[in-house]
């Protein structure tokens, strides 16, 4: 059998197990590296009362620790669905060869996990979003730029 279909159905099945444990809802995600499992997860944002306990996120973090690096290169994530937009983005920083997902976001929307707000909201200009944004101080902000451009021993990700 094709192992994207083995490790698949692992991300499927903690998809389930989250919400028997009462942790959060169906979601399941796993991050594989040279054919073993190094990270796995199931969302948790009930149980830990973490809006960001996503299986992906935590499936990452889990990865990440056992790897000993914030970058999962040739790594490759399974999730149960497709990655909202903040797990997209911790994708993204996590920077693994491949993502495999099963469900569409339009599926989880059907269960009442609808993202689709967050999509739009991000497309608005910061002071037009439904959640109010303000800019200030950004001349103080800079000067932590400033020191990271300058530092010589920086740590690049």
């Amino acid at each position: 059998m094709n192992k994207d279909i083995l490790f698949m159905r692992e991300a499927i099945r903690l998809s389930y197990e989250g919400p028997a444990q009462q942790a959060g809802g169906p979601f399941g995600a796993i991050v594989v590296k040279d054919g073993q499992i190094v990270g796995r997860a199931f969302n948790r944002v009930t149980s830990t009362n973490d809006p960001t306990a996503h299986a992906e996120i935590l499936a990452i973090r889990d990865a990440c620790a056992r790897l000993g690096t914030y970058q999962l290169t040739n790594c490759t994530l399974y999730t149960s669905c497709e990655p909202c937009p903040m797990c997209l983005g911790a994708i993204y920083w996590a920077r693994p060869a491949r993502v495999v997902y099963a469900a569409r976001h339009a599926d989880a929307a059907k269960a009442g996990f609808d993202d689709t707000f967050i999509y739009q909201q991000i497309s608005l200009p910061a002071q037009e979003r439904s959640i109010p944004m303000e800019q200030m101080l950004s001349d103080e902000a800079w000067g932590a730029f400033e020191k990271w451009i300058q530092k010589e021993d920086k740590k690049l990700y």
